[in-house]
């Protein structure tokens, strides 16, 4: 016998989105997807490197270096997240639907500074201690 709808409320038991939700469902579907594109131009970096510089990286490209790649990867993943400081605080201000309009300018900004971090972490730390 199937339980009566009484027996087995919805999650949200018909209380609409609290604001905190709303705001975060907004971050979300904005950061997110965009994340992808920011870790493929991170990714493109870190390949022009290695392709460029092919006999020089070839001792590095093994598998025992896949943890420190994962620890840089996730490092820069963390950074992307610091974008959430500055969503939650604008959009909760009086100039949220400006905010909206050009948060694009934060995700440009960045990007364009973790591929400078990249670069400068590339070329002064690990391009010097390959062997």
């Amino acid at each position: 016998m199937a339980p009566s709808p009484e027996a087995s409320p919805s999650p949200d038991h018909g209380v609409p989105p609290s604001a905190f939700r709303l705001t975060l469902t907004d971050a979300l579907r904005f950061w997110e997807p965009r994340r992808i594109l920011y870790n493929l131009v991170l990714v493109a970096l870190a390949g022009v490197w290695v392709v460029r510089t092919w006999p020089h990286f070839r001792p590095a490209v093994v598998a025992p270096h896949l943890p420190e790649i994962l620890v840089l990867a996730g490092l820069a993943n963390l950074c992307y997240c610091a974008a959430y400081l500055v969503e939650f605080s604008l959009q909760d201000s009086s100039g949220r639907d400006t905010w909206r309009r050009w948060r694009w300018i934060l995700w440009v900004a960045g990007t364009l500074f973790a591929l400078i971090l990249a670069q400068y972490w590339i070329a002064d730390e690990i391009y010097p201690s390959v062997l």
